[in-house]
């Protein structure tokens, strides 16, 4: 029953993320981490972290690893060909439809209309990991907020080699990565 579950709870996120990857984010985590409860929020936010760093995309990174730490090996499975089902058929549809109708106006309006959603969506999916990476329930009180200081350090450090000194954004990642295990490992973090 619980890998029909992880399979329909995927086909439902893989169903309706419309723009890619970071648009799925906001879905995923009302799914899995509200509605499901398979993880928490703080494992949400790791989910996310390890999908940048590894290849592939976010929803079937996300997909495995809630798949594995629910039902082990099966319920990847399960849960990663349930989120690219509904791609791989509305994908097929679409190009026989646009190949047929692709100078119709109508076709074009709704293509536009869908951009501006698409940006919300990723907007909001920001936010919320920021929220989520900044005031953790590990950290100091600051004004009855409880603020993690290291992830602040690190966002400003980020912010600032991406923007002035135009590092690459991978490098940025894995450094990132990098100086979390090592502030872990020494307990910082």
């Amino acid at each position: 029953m619980i890998l029909i579950e992880l399979f329909w709870a995927f086909f439902k996120i893989g169903l309706f993320t419309i723009g890619g990857g970071y648009a799925s984010l906001p879905l995923i985590e009302n799914e899995i981490v509200d509605v499901q409860a398979w993880i928490t929020l703080q494992e949400y936010t790791d989910v996310v972290t390890i999908s940048q760093i590894t290849p592939g995309p976010i929803a079937i990174n996300s997909a495995t690893f809630v798949g594995t730490k629910v039902a082990g090996f099966a319920g990847a499975v399960s849960a990663t060909i349930g989120v690219v089902t509904p791609s791989i058929i509305i994908a097929l549809l679409l190009a026989r439809m646009y190949y047929k109708y692709r100078n119709v106006d109508t076709l074009q309006g709704v293509l536009a209309g869908l951009r501006p959603a698409v940006v919300a969506l990723i907007g909001a999916a920001g936010a919320s990991l920021f929220v989520a990476a900044l005031f953790q329930t590990d950290g100091v009180q600051v004004a009855g907020v409880t603020v993690n200081l290291v992830a602040i350090v690190l966002v400003i450090i980020a912010f600032t080699a991406l923007r002035k000194y135009k590092v690459d954004s991978i490098l940025v990642i894995f450094l990132s990565g990098l100086v979390a295990v090592v502030l872990s490992f020494i307990g910082i973090l």
